[in-house]
């Protein structure tokens, strides 16, 4: 019985010493941090009191992470994270995404309606107010209402009477729950983005691959009312001030050196039991690589010969590429890993303990053999909620906004025609159309809807379908894509763009009725419909009822573990910390941790065209152009390699050093690393990180922008006499 329990531990807490986990910054590890080379302190990282490290870190745009790198509001985040904005502000005329943006100054820089970024104020434990009223006899649905309306009252009582916006956030599956107050800003404008030559250089062929080359870099400014508060866009704003901004180490970081990476961490999945596991590789994974595979082959054969294509769908291909390519990996390493054998060993481990404690055993001994046998009873409604979130939000573009025309006809049907609020309405709807169609191209939506469509029929339960009989001229095969698509795409109102801007403006009357007998419009609420009625309450409750079992199975391993157990990522503001290091992902492969510009002019030598590089960029490194962004060695350092424990979400974090410098950006992990989410593995799982003084370079040498570097705080810490945090 000692030995099992020894062995559990073990098994539990591991993977600590090896720098696992993303930590609630209120919450550090900082013995096991320090012990790894960092010199700050737990109030450098996070503080109400004083400025701190947090105060220089942003949410950006929701999905990525931002950071501030001058006292003039100076964002820091990922090129793909800014791609979209680029490619928005791009044309023909002004090929943004072929030949980069520079701001020369600020009257030049670009807004962005629709972008915030969000500072984090300050993190509160608030699980006493939020469960006060919760009883273990409760009932998850009792349980989940109290939790609603205590949260609300928490939030209240926090930020009334200020700017802030607060949000209560379960932790653990709901053992522990904090309270984020936030400070949201409206006003970002783009100052810098290379082009994709550098931005995006290795395209897909590199993507989630090491050895890595990409300058993954953009610059947006913060601006704020005059005095400091956030404001939308107007001219009288200005460059906001921040309480902190981040230092620039010029010395870079060595193989060795600490690193912590901090941001926003999307979403990881550390505690799923085995046939959790098994539903996404088996199920989830394969359905939604077939799905984007058959899009990409359509768009990616579209953007090749046609700029206009190209600048159209860029920001789409990519957003469509990145998780499918790290399905692939993620397969590929929890198959290699061994995932689900070492899931079911840990169970039979923690079973075991259960079954020896008397004051467990009653109220846990069943828990495992709940949570996978309820995983089995949801998997049916759960893919078939994947299939939809798959076909639906990434699939046929033209149902997405036919569904968004629905939403705005339905608000205008409450109100009186030529109403002041109506007409904002129809303003709303011409501004819609106009953004969708200049994006649009019908027959690449068309061949996209024709691949996609059998796969919709094949891969889900005939009880979650839809039925779409009642569509004037659909044949009978309802799984034939082309049957299908030629119909819908052949008569559709929604296709025509100026005949369709004319209803609007013309009769919104007629347009609502011309709608009410359009294939594409009836097909896409009744997808819609189908999702709402008969797979969105059923998968509610299957997760609900999940998420309770949960709750007891990640609590049972707390209690259990005398380390620091950390919660999965929840788009949370996190830490994670660990070492410039390569690894040796598979027998006979060393990944070495960083690479050169010497490494880009290879892959360009190649002709593959994923390596196409500027002109300019190949002078700068035959003349040895590199001014003082140079390593140790002389060279241009690119990307590095890190032990930090990252996720989506952390694209556009900043690799801090010991000290709380800045010495890069990162913005991937290696192929093998993306099981991360799921399963952890310290030896294998690294993430990709550019060097802060490739950005420099880029900035400097390659865009002649050298005003911006002006703006920010560099430091050569081997010259300096002591290396100390600097809080501004």
């Amino acid at each position: 019985m000692k030995n099992r329990f020894v062995a559990l531990l073990v098994l539990l807490t591991s993977s600590l010493f090896a720098s696992e986990g993303m930590w609630i910054p209120t919450l550090l590890n900082l013995d096991d941090m320090q012990a790894k080379g960092m010199s700050l302190s737990a109030e450098d990282i996070y503080s109400i009191n004083h400025s701190s490290i947090k105060d220089a870190i942003v949410h950006f745009g929701g999905g990525c992470t931002g950071e501030l790198i001058s006292d003039q509001g100076l964002i820091l985040t990922n090129y793909h994270c800014g791609y979209s904005r680029v490619q928005a502000h791009s044309s023909l005329e002004n090929d943004y995404l072929t030949d980069g943006f520079w701001a020369m100054n600020k009257d030049e820089e670009l807004s962005n309606p629709g972008l915030k970024v969000t500072f984090i104020k300050q993190i509160i434990d608030v699980t006493d107010k939020v469960l006060e009223g919760v009883f273990p006899t409760s009932t998850e649905e009792e349980r989940n209402a109290i939790i609603q309306a205590n949260s609300l009252l928490v939030v209240n009582d926090y930020i009334e009477n200020t700017h802030y916006k607060g949000e209560v956030k379960a932790f653990n599956y709901g053992n522990e729950y904090h309270l984020i107050i936030k400070e949201i800003f409206t006003d970002i404008r783009l100052v810098g983005a290379p082009p994709s030559a550098i931005g995006k250089f290795g395209g897909d062929t590199d993507n989630w691959v090491w050895p890595r080359h990409t300058g993954d870099f953009s610059l947006f400014r913060i601006y704020s009312s005059p005095d400091g508060k956030p404001a939308d866009f107007a001219a009288e704003n200005i460059p906001f001030i921040p309480l902190h901004h981040l230092p620039i180490n010029m010395d870079g970081v060595n193989e060795g050196d600490f690193t912590m990476v901090y941001g926003f961490p999307g979403s990881t999945y550390e505690h799923l039991v085995h046939k959790d596991v098994e539903y996404i590789m088996n199920q989830s994974n394969p359905m939604r690589i077939k799905m984007r595979r058959n899009s990409l082959a359509i768009i990616d054969a579209a953007m090749i010969n046609v700029d206009a294509t190209r600048i159209k769908y860029a920001a789409k291909q990519s957003r469509i590429s990145n998780a499918y390519k790290k399905w692939i990996g993620q397969n590929l390493g929890l198959d290699s890993f061994e995932a689900i054998a070492k899931k079911k060993e840990f169970e039979t481990d923690l079973q075991s303990k259960i079954e020896n404690d008397t004051t467990l055993i009653e109220q846990y001994g069943s828990l495992i053999n709940e949570l996978n046998k309820m995983s089995i009873e949801g998997w049916d409604v759960h893919l078939a909620r994947d299939i939809f979130v798959e076909f639906y939000y990434y699939g046929p573009e033209i149902l997405r906004f036919s569904i968004g025309i629905d939403n705005l006809l339905a608000q205008m049907d409450t109100l009186e025609e030529g109403s002041e609020h109506y007409q904002l309405l129809v303003e709303k709807l011409n501004n819609k159309s106009n953004s969708f169609f200049k994006n649009y191209d019908k027959s690449i939506d068309e061949k996209i809807f024709e691949s996609l469509w059998p796969i919709y029929y094949s891969e889900n339960s005939n009880d979650y379908t839809v039925d779409i009989s009642s569509i004037k001229g659909v044949s009978k095969s309802w799984n034939d894509g082309t049957t299908v698509a030629a119909t819908l795409y052949s008569s559709s109102i929604l296709l025509n763009k100026e005949g369709f801007l004319k209803e609007i403006n013309s009769s919104i009357k007629k347009l609502k009725k011309k709608l009410d007998k359009d294939p594409i419009y009836q097909l896409s609420k009744l997808l819609y419909a189908n999702y709402t009625d008969n797979i969105k309450g059923e998968y509610a409750m299957s997760k609900t009822r999940m998420d309770g079992l949960m709750r007891h199975y990640t609590f049972i391993q707390k209690e259990l573990n005398n380390d620091p157990f950390w919660p999965d990522a929840n788009s949370t503001l996190r830490v994670s910390y660990g070492k410039a290091e390569g690894s040796t992902p598979r027998d006979g492969m060393t990944y070495k941790y960083a690479t050169t510009l010497d490494g880009i002019i290879q892959k360009n030598n190649t002709g593959n065209t994923d390596f196409t590089i500027p002109d300019k960029l190949r002078t700068l490194h035959s003349d040895k152009n590199y001014g003082k962004y140079t390593n140790e060695d002389g060279k241009i350092s690119v990307c590095f390699l890190g032990s930090n424990h990252t996720s989506g979400g952390n694209s556009g974090s900043p690799a801090i050093d010991g000290n709380g410098y800045l010495v890069g950006l990162n913005f991937d992990r290696t192929w093998e690393s993306t099981m991360s989410d799921i399963m952890y593995n310290p030896d294998i799982c690294r993430n990709i990180m550019v060097d802060i003084r490739y950005v420099l370079f880029i900035i400097d040498k390659y865009a002649d922008a050298g005003h911006l570097v002006d703006e920010m705080t560099l430091i050569n810490v081997s010259e300096s006499k002591e290396a100390e945090v600097i809080v501004l």
